[in-house]
């Protein structure tokens, strides 16, 4: 049982927002769900979750860039979650400045928040980006830092930030740094629902660079991660990888998508998917011995079993994906 109380979640409309949102209101936690602010009152993709539960998870709307929200929805929180960010990085090639403010200056509202009302405990949410690609395997947590993109470089100035308040004013900080999540929910900006949408729905799958390696983990795993930083007093002021410790080329990945799907479907390559060539990580492979010693994890869902149940869900909610549109 996770020792956190009342647990604000920042980015909780989100695909890994959601599903830790889920899983504190399952263990009993009070949930705060900070949800940026849109004129339908779209809770994101908390909508998905049973009714009762979300009757008891307070949804508070607003944006991070506004540090007076921030500093009201973190009143009486025991734990801060930070996933709140804007993660496309085709769209951080558009819109940098955005990136930057909502990771950056997001990031910096939460940490003097927290330092304000005494939170217990800043989870904060770094990514496998901001590793750029390898230049060693498998990538422990003292590999250099690369921004290969805006938004790997908004991370890594959002990382340091909370290294800073730390190391300053003794915030209690953990940094969890998930290397690829997929798994029900997520968005087909993401490569593996692209490839599932398309297997199941036409004969063609349309792919940028086949030959990047990713390091995946199912949602659930990742979460577990993120609860473990939360009770775990040896994780205050550590970066943690939440690695599956393999990689996968995507078009390997792709083929094993078909396979499961069972249908015949051949793969191209679509140009206009392709990232910069200096931008494209193109390998991933995490090491997650200190997610182990400290937090006491390890991946328990299979790469087989996790893109299974990823195709069961995409299934039955098809109608929700566009699989003729390249969403970046």
């Amino acid at each position: 049982m996770v020792s956190t109380n009342t647990a604000l979640v920042t980015g909780a409309g989100g695909f890994i927002g959601s599903h830790l949102v889920e899983a504190l209101a399952a263990r009993g936690s009070r949930v705060r769900a900070f949800v940026r602010y849109n004129g339908r009152g779209d809770p994101g993709l908390l909508r998905d979750l049973p009714s009762d539960m979300r009757a008891q998870i307070e949804i508070i709307f607003g944006d991070l860039r506004d540090s007076h929200a921030v500093h009201e929805a973190t009143r009486g929180v025991d734990t801060i979650f930070h996933l709140g960010a804007l993660i496309a990085i085709p769209y951080s090639y558009v819109h940098p400045r955005e990136t930057v403010e909502t990771n950056i200056i997001g990031t910096l509202n939460v940490l003097e928040a927290a330092r304000a009302h005494g939170v217990r405990r800043v989870v904060h949410t770094s990514t496998s980006e901001v590793y750029g690609t390898a230049r060693f395997v498998p990538i422990t947590e003292d590999h250099p830092l690369q921004g290969q993109s805006p938004y790997s470089a908004s991370k890594i100035g959002a990382d340091k930030l909370v290294e800073s308040f730390h190391l300053s004013f003794g915030v209690p900080t953990v940094t969890v740094r998930p290397f690829n999540t997929y798994g029900p929910r997520q968005s087909a900006r993401a490569v593996i629902p692209t490839i599932i949408t398309q297997a199941l729905t036409r004969s063609v799958v349309r792919l940028g660079d086949l030959r990047p390696t990713r390091d995946l983990n199912y949602v659930s795993d990742t979460v577990a991660g993120f609860l473990a930083a939360a009770e775990r007093d040896q994780a205050i002021g550590q970066v943690i990888n939440l690695a599956n410790n393999d990689e996968i080329s995507i078009g390997e990945l792709s083929e094993k998508i078909i396979a499961l799907v069972g249908r015949q479907v051949t793969i191209e390559v679509d140009e206009s998917r392709l990232r910069p060539e200096t931008s494209e990580v193109f390998r991933l492979h995490g090491d997650n011995r200190l997610a182990h010693e400290l937090l006491g994890w390890k991946p328990l869902v299979s790469l087989d079993e996790g893109l299974r149940r990823t195709i069961d869900w995409i299934a039955q909610h098809i109608d929700r994906y566009d699989p003729l549109h390249y969403q970046v």
